[in-house]
């Protein structure tokens, strides 16, 4: 843990309202600030959670930053925005609405512009970075102003193809950009490929820079050494290197400085302050510590990406209670692993998320059936596809929020080809501290519609088997959706069962009301069918749907013919979703019984200190459910007595 600030000195963070602050300060006086703000980042995090270890590693940077711009006019792109604490701090907000960090009515764990005209623009999701910075860049010029637009990126999210995409267009957009490659060597887990390896070599090969700023400074050291100089950047560039070896991103058309060592300040500012007034756009390659200031963040830098609540001293999560259930993410990876060893036909591919997504089993138990492909989803599925044309069983573990990103992959390159990749969709629902980049209820929507899809959600534990054991069966790709966090303590079956295609499960039968809830919403319809019947004496039952393609029609179409309510839960927008998959089955069979569905509105689920208070504010509290139940149970109970009437 960094060390603590002094008692007998004033807190300088207090006395920053905004990034004049910043500047007003001495030179002397950044390492006390850049210590109050590790500090500060360590106490809030230790007790709300939070992605602390990118964070303690961009102190200094976002101090130069701010030194060097100014925003809002200046503006900062921060990609995947996760590593934004520091800028929240240094642009008035501290204090006790940085103390609420990712609480209800307290700061995002994300930039979101809504939330300060200081966060240019929100994001995530990695790999968003330079190219909306590019798109900020031109603009400007465009409309002539003068403002600077630096892009923060990390060297993770050069495994994105978007980035790549950016970069190949940055020279033909714009003269004048600033990007910061902040090298830490991690994105959540250890970066893989290509990128992060050539990354290594010229972040340790002194020579590099040294040739670089010595045969600059020779040729400028003439009269016309500026004009002699950049004949010879052109002449090294295109005699493929003979002299120097030229960087990647000069390739490209940026020119290249660094590698700067990201925790010395007077290293930082000289280099930005040279950035703002270069002609071409530039990089600055600048190396960082994850978790600099966090002892156990340092050693273990995977689980303080973003970490639970902590204690600062020893590191322990403060949620390792006894007795709560094992997490989803657990149950899925040790299950893959038990049929993994059985097929090694089956194979496992995060995109890099092995432990979020529970795949971190997988590959310590079996790491020739393990893939990490790093920040790269729409590879993975491809990369999945390819696979499975060659008689494999891929298992593409990707959040729901994240599976997005490679939605043209799975219409055109897996489902049009019917190709049996299995996608295990991890927090489904929402994910509250984080907030709406990182919600899961789009998914069903954008599932529903594509041919080929099956698509499933347990009920528990033992159906998230059952039901990875069906998926690895089918002939086509397969989905399961299931929730952030601990399960509901179900007992795992010995042996999975396959479960018949398209087959619901009842259970509770009811005459009057029939709830067709799915996944984690089983066990609260449970809850309300049994209130119902103790408080209103109606005779409720309960589905547990667990497909919604295919649906079960016939059990569907048996219920709407004697039952006079039907009402669908879902853990999922209303919009395209589960009850919008019952009314159009009911539709298509000209049956015109009364459904009320229950699910999340139209609208961006903010961040929230929990699910349930989430819920509550959005009308999806046991209270608020039992009541919408009621009240549509008693509207159609008057319209019938005024029909027989």
């Amino acid at each position: 843990m960094t060390a603590p600030v002094s008692l007998l000195r004033p807190r300088l963070l207090d006395a920053i309202h905004g990034p004049e602050g910043v500047k007003a300060l001495a030179s002397s006086q950044l390492p006390q600030l850049a210590e109050e703000i590790r500090a500060e980042l360590i106490a809030v995090t230790a007790k709300n959670g939070g992605h602390i270890g990118p964070n303690l590693g961009v102190v200094e940077l976002t101090i130069a930053l701010h030194r060097a711009f100014s925003t809002p006019e200046d503006q900062f792109v921060f990609d995947v925005a996760h590593q934004g604490y520091v800028h929240k701090l240094l642009t008035g907000r501290g204090g006790d609405f940085f103390r609420k960090l990712r609480q209800t009515g307290g700061a995002s764990g994300f930039l979101y512009r809504s939330e300060s005209s200081h966060d240019s623009f929100g994001a995530g999701h990695a790999g968003t970075a330079l190219s909306a910075a590019l798109g900020m860049a031109t603009a400007r010029d465009l409309r002539g102003s003068h403002e600077h637009v630096v892009a923060v990126c990390g060297d993770a999210a050069f495994t994105c193809g978007i980035t790549l995409e950016a970069l190949n267009n940055v020279v033909s957009s714009t003269k004048r950009l600033i990007v910061i490659l902040n090298d830490n060597e991690w994105s959540i887990a250890k970066n893989v490929g290509a990128i992060s390896s050539y990354l290594n070599r010229i972040s340790t090969n002194p020579t590099y820079n040294r040739l670089h700023h010595d045969v600059e400074a020779f040729f400028k050291s003439f009269p016309t050494g500026v004009e002699m100089n950049r004949v010879y950047t052109k002449w090294k560039r295109e005699t493929k290197d003979f002299f120097v070896e030229s960087s990647l991103f000069e390739k490209f058309g940026l020119r290249y400085l660094g590698p700067v060592d990201g925790h010395d300040l007077d290293a930082l500012q000289k280099n930005l302050e040279f950035a703002k007034h270069c002609d071409v756009p530039v990089i600055i390659h600048v190396l960082t510590k994850k978790g600099k200031g966090l002892e156990a963040a340092v050693e273990h830098p995977e689980k303080f990406h973003g970490a639970s609540p902590f204690d600062p001293v020893s590191g322990e999560s403060k949620k390792a209670a006894l007795g709560v259930p094992p997490n989803y993410q657990d149950v899925f990876g040790e299950a893959l692993v038990r049929f993994a060893r059985a097929n090694p036909k089956i194979l496992g591919i995060t995109g890099a998320m092995p432990s979020g997504t529970g795949l971190s089993h997988l590959a310590t138990a079996v790491p020739k059936q393990f893939f990490d492909v790093g920040i790269a989803e729409e590879h993975a599925v491809l990369f999945a596809a390819g696979l499975a044309t060659k008689g494999f069983r891929p298992v593409c573990a990707i959040y729901s929020t994240f599976l997005q990103r490679a939605y043209d992959q799975i219409i055109h390159d897996v489902a049009l080809q019917n190709l049996p990749v299995t996608f295990c969709m991890d927090r489904a629902g929402l994910s509250p501290n984080d907030g709406p980049t990182h919600h899961g209820l789009f998914d069903l929507s954008y599932l529903r519609c594509v041919p080929n899809a099956t698509i499933m959600q347990p009920k528990d534990e033992d159906e998230l088997v059952d039901m990875l054991h069906t998926s690895l069966q089918l002939p086509g790709p397969g989905f399961i959706r299931y929730p952030r966090g601990a399960g509901t303590g179900a007992k795992i079956k010995p042996q999975p069962t396959a479960l018949p295609i398209g087959h619901a499960e009842v259970l509770r039968e009811g005459s009057t009301i029939m709830i067709w809830a799915l996944g984690s919403m089983v066990h609260d319809a449970l809850k309300l069918a049994a209130r119902l019947a103790l408080e209103e004496n109606i005779s409720v039952g309960v589905v547990n749907a667990r497909f919604v393609k295919p649906l079960d029609r016939a059990l569907l179409l048996s219920h709407a013919a004697c039952i006079p309510l039907l009402v669908t839960m879902e853990d999922h927008v209303v919009a395209g979703g589960f009850g919008s998959a019952v009314l159009e089955a009911l539709h298509e069979a000209d049956c015109p019984v009364a459904v009320e569905r229950l699910g999340w509105p139209d609208k961006f689920v903010e961040h929230g200190s929990s699910v349930e208070i989430l819920r509550a504010a959005y009308g999806l509290s046991p209270d608020d459910m039992c009541r919408r139940v009621v009240a549509r149970w008693r509207n159609l109970s008057a319209e019938r007595v005024g029909a027989d009437v």
